[in-house]
């Protein structure tokens, strides 16, 4: 039995039907509308499944009669019931090293906190949060320029490989998982308020948080998504307001950030650049300064 929802947790479906693994049923969330068309269309696990005929579901409930052995979930983002625990034993793969970053968003959270080395686990699902045993983890580091979306990909490579390679002597060759050591930090769920660049903060923060994705300032009352960025320095500016931009650069509380492939509101992603010579900053005028409009945002 699976339980998965996006692109990542439908690699891991497909590799393990390609290991010869019989999957009884396929759990997933319901087809999205998506495009300006809104047409229905399903999600990837959903669409892995119906390519492979695999039965699907959308009640987590139904895997107690679907005849399974184990449960796998991947990126569900669903609590699983306890009475459903206890009539089906369940896998997690966790893309960080238990205990640090238990939660929703621990790729991101990782990346935010500067940590320079990450894996993925194939753990015990329990009815605490991310809190069951381990039945094996993978380590990486994570590349100084690598964003949340790269990490999370090759993460579920390493992971799905891990999995694979433990199941491929049947349930038997998970092992005995052993209980998680050290004091767990916990990785809450992404707001929009993480995503804002506050250009107080070290231009390197603030590119840690282009790389989580979808970060965010504003001109003159606009949004604007900041898509690619680098650093320039880590010096302190000295008189230089943070926000300023000056020579193609953001003045930060540490250093210069570099907006490398920005997007305003309602427009297409373009160089930055090309944005300054649309925008023509007057002297003194920030990112950043002033209220957020009430206009639409960017996706």
């Amino acid at each position: 039995m699976f339980l998965g929802s996006p692109a990542v947790a439908a690699e891991c479906l497909r590799a393990l039907a390609a290991a010869q693994h019989e999957v009884e049923l396929v759990v997933t969330g319901p087809d999205r509308r998506r495009g300006r068309e809104e047409t229905s269309s399903p999600g990837p696990v959903k669409a892995v499944a119906l390519e492979l005929g695999l039965p699907l579901s959308e009640k987590v409930e139904d895997v107690v009669r679907s005849g399974a052995e184990l449960g796998v979930v991947v990126a569900f983002g669903r609590l699983v019931a306890a009475e459903v625990l206890e009539r089906l034993p369940m896998v997690n793969l966790h893309f960080s090293l238990l205990p640090r970053w238990r939660g929703a968003a621990p790729v991101e959270r990782a990346i935010l906190a500067g940590d320079e080395v990450t894996g993925a686990c194939v753990m015990q699902v329990a009815a605490g949060l991310d809190a069951g045993g381990i039945y094996g983890c993978t380590t990486t580091p994570i590349g100084p320029q690598e964003t949340a979306a790269e990490l999370t990909e090759r993460l579920g490579q390493l992971g799905t490989g891990l999995l694979v390679e433990r199941l491929r002597a049947g349930l038997a060759g998970l092992g005995v998982p052993t209980p998680q050591e050290g004091a767990p930090t916990y990785a809450a769920k992404i707001t929009d308020e993480d995503r804002h660049l506050a250009f107080e903060l070290p231009a390197l923060q603030l590119q840690r948080i282009v790389r989580i994705g979808r970060a965010w300032t504003t001109w003159r009352g606009a949004r604007v998504i900041v898509r690619e960025a680098s650093v320039a320095g880590c010096e302190e500016q000295d008189g230089v307001v943070p926000g300023t931009i000056t020579g193609g650069r953001v003045a930060t509380g540490e250093g210069f950030f570099v907006p490398e492939v920005v997007q305003p509101e309602g427009r297409r992603p373009q160089a930055f650049p090309e944005w300054l010579r649309g925008a023509r900053p007057a002297p003194g005028e920030r990112l950043g300064d002033g209220e957020l409009g009430r206009g639409g945002s960017v996706s």
